[in-house]
């Protein structure tokens, strides 16, 4: 058997999970921003945070966009 090369790297979040999540405050479509390891809601100006490769999709978790974010 031979290993799978869809794997993601540690702290990465899997690609295929990332099309079918959507904000819980809003249902709308959130943005990958893999250099802060969040995923932004713009409509509800929340970014949710990624910890060991595993998003925490709760609005009290969320940090408030600032200005310009």
């Amino acid at each position: 058997m031979s290993e799978s090369t869809d794997k993601t790297a540690p702290g990465e979040v899997d690609p295929k999970l990332l099309e079918i999540l959507v904000c819980p405050v809003t249902r709308g479509p959130l943005h990958y921003d893999r250099k802060k390891g969040e995923l932004v809601s713009r409509a509800a100006r929340l970014a949710y945070p990624i910890r060991e490769g595993v998003p925490v999709m709760l609005a009290e978790e969320a940090r408030e966009l600032g200005d310009g974010e």
